[in-house]
Formats: structure tokens, sequence, C-alpha cells
């Protein structure tokens, strides 16, 4: 269970703010994307990793109502980070349809295949925010491996923050 899910949510989604860029950043010096669609591939990248923390904190808290009011509240804190923040080409209700669609996508594959499917789901979620990444070309080689790694240590990374009150 998590203890005050209200802040325990709110420092995850600061955790997710200061994290996610660091680790986009790997990927662009990794050249996993080309230049012409970072911009595209840094909108996916911060649904895939928002979806990573989702996954973090219910791993730490299981299913339950605390669980799901620190995932409202994490929600709640990047959203109201995103409107403060200077005007990007893609609308607010469009950013928000698009996490709809993203979570709902990787939520499927990530009950797909039941226990045996779990061992690769880390992999097939990779391969799907990739895909979305650099839509409509191709993924360039590596780009599923590596944001398959770097998402189940953002996940871990969120778990363990708040398994140990860090992220408070």
């Amino acid at each position: 269970m998590i203890d005050d899910p209200a802040a325990r949510g709110r420092a995850i989604a600061a955790f997710h703010a200061s994290t996610a860029p660091r680790l986009f950043e790997q990927i662009v010096e990794a050249d996993a994307v080309p230049i012409a669609t970072r911009a595209q591939a840094w909108r996916e990248w911060e649904v895939f990793t928002l979806y990573a923390c989702v996954r973090g904190l219910v791993s730490a808290g299981g299913f339950n109502r605390e669980t799901a009011a620190a995932i409202d509240a994490m929600h709640e804190a990047v959203l109201e980070g995103w409107m403060a923040a200077p005007a990007t080409e893609e609308t607010f209700d469009a950013r928000r349809a698009r996490i709809a669609e993203r979570y709902a996508e990787y939520g499927g594959i990530g009950q797909a295949g039941g226990a045996s499917g779990a061992t690769t789901v880390a992999d097939r979620l990779g391969a799907a925010a990739s895909r979305h990444m650099s839509a409509p070309a191709e993924p360039l080689p590596g780009l599923d491996e590596m944001a398959s790694a770097l998402h189940e240590a953002l996940a871990d990374g969120a778990a363990e923050a708040v398994r140990h009150g860090a992220a408070s």
C-alpha cells in the first residue's frame, strides 16, 4: 500500500519530469531517432515514460484505491505542468487523447499472453513505442531494445522511489 498517495503521485510526476528528458537524451545521443522526427519521438517518449511510472506505482502499491489515488495525483501534476509550459504544436486535448490511446494500447500489450507473456512484455512495449516514435518510417535498428530497457529502468526506479519514500 502507498502511504500518502497524493504526495507520492506528485513526487512521481516530478521524478518523471526530471528523468524522462535525460533518458530521451540517451536515445538521441545513440542516433536512434532521426533529427526530422525528434519532436514526434519526444511526444511519444513522454507518454511511454509516463506509462512506465504508472507501472512503477502499481508494482510498488498493488491494485488498490491508494495506488489509483497516487496515479490520479501523478497525472494531475503532470497535466498542470503541461498547462504551465509554453505552447507546443500539439493541443492539450490532442495530447490527452493520445495518452488515452497509448495507455489503452500499452495496457492491452501488458495483458496479452497472460502470465506466460510477462517475460516478453517489456520487449513488446518497447517495440510498440519505437513504432510510434518513428512513424511513419520504420524504427531505426536498436530503438526497440533501447526503449524497452529504458522504460523498464524507469518503471523500476519509480517503484523503488515509492517503496523507499525517495520520491517524496
